[in-house]
């Protein structure tokens, strides 16, 4: 038996949920390496996700950023981070509609758009919170040992859209 086949995903066992207005799945197992200090890799602005081949570098702060994807790099100032989070992707016409239940930011398409993203709060867990596309599709990155809550609490915002 190999790790490989020993690992799983926090949320393997959870019922996350689909309907015509959201869809809710997990990507789990993805490669993040976090960077604080100088960057030697295209960095997006404030806010922003710039791609970098197969990755997409996401901008956290102040000489910090985290990429997501690809094979694992090896960067000076970096730590691989990948056990660390999970992604929930949350889609659909009413993907924003739930977020907005528990997330202080504004989520207006006018000020949050793709290729934007954000640590904050979505029901009382800290996320990453990235949008993908404009369809909306948003990437919550959280931390293993709350995915179960907030994937929990994600089903329950959502159920007047499934």
């Amino acid at each position: 038996m190999t790790v490989e086949s020993l690992r799983r995903s926090p949320l393997a066992d959870h019922p996350l949920a689909a309907g015509d207005g959201v869809r809710l799945t997990e990507i789990p197992f993805r490669t993040a390496v976090n960077v604080q200090g100088a960057a030697s890799f295209p960095t997006p602005p404030p806010g922003g996700v710039t791609a970098w081949g197969d990755r997409s570098v996401l901008w956290l702060g102040p000489s910090e950023w985290l990429i997501v994807g690809g094979d694992p790099v090896d960067l000076p100032g970096g730590v691989d981070v990948s056990a660390n989070r999970t992604t929930i992707e949350l889609a659909g016409p009413h993907a924003r509609d739930v977020l907005e239940k528990g997330c202080t930011l504004d989520l207006h398409p006018r000020t949050f758009t793709s290729g934007r993203c954000a640590q904050t709060t979505v029901a009382r867990t800290q996320v990453i919170l990235w949008q993908t596309s404009d369809a909306p599709v948003y990437h919550l990155l959280v931390r293993g040992s709350f995915a179960q809550y907030l994937a929990d609490w994600l089903v329950d915002a959502a159920r007047e859209y499934l």
